[in-house]
């Protein structure tokens, strides 16, 4: 499963998930927001496509465009309204555990910096803590975790081939154009992929 296929059964489960739309070239974006732009292979190497993050419409235009133009015969292009991340992670399910890792602040603190504040594996009925065991209270973790016998479900092929599921997450927040918060916190998934 990669990146695109990802995409689509995150819209097909009944999971929260990111509002993303694809991008066809006549789209507009609002000025009162801002944006994420992403690509995705129809098939082949899908990480570390361009994107886009929290640009403003003007710009979002811009980059949906050349984007379209760039990947329109092999991918698509998407593009959903940007959030801010309070805290993000990895969701790492298999037929035998989930782990869950964590990090203030957005997913790049953990992938592109290496800064972790708390993993949790959960393997039957023992739960093991590294780092900071408080980092998510129990209703964020409960939260994550009521989603877990849907994934197993959903994707139970590909977990009897041996493979993880491996699941991008946020608690975050809309904002406006000026990175001011609107609304309530949420739990938001916004990548799947087999791994």
């Amino acid at each position: 499963m990669n990146k695109l296929m990802g995409f689509f059964e995150l819209k097909n489960l009944n999971l929260p998930t990111i509002p993303w739309e694809e991008y066809t070239g006549t789209q507009s974006f609002s000025e009162d927001r801002l944006w994420t732009i992403r690509t995705a292979l129809f098939k082949g190497q899908d990480q570390n496509l361009p994107r886009y993050i929290g640009v403003d419409g003007k710009k979002a235009k811009e980059c949906a465009d050349r984007l379209y133009n760039e990947f329109k015969d092999k991918g698509i292009v998407i593009f959903y309204p940007y959030f801010i991340a309070q805290k993000s992670g990895n969701l790492c399910v298999n037929n035998d555990k989930t782990i869950i890792e964590a990090v203030r602040g957005d997913l790049w603190n953990l992938v592109t910096y290496s800064k972790r504040d708390v993993t949790i594996v959960l393997s039957g009925n023992k739960i093991e803590n590294d780092g900071d065991k408080d980092f998510l209270d129990n209703t964020e973790l409960d939260e994550i975790l009521k989603y877990i016998p849907q994934i197993k479900q959903e994707f139970k092929e590909i977990l009897l081939e041996g493979k993880n599921i491996l699941l991008e997450w946020s608690f975050a927040y809309d904002c406006d154009s000026q990175k001011n918060i609107i609304g309530d916190k949420y739990l938001v998934f916004y990548e799947a992929r087999a791994v």
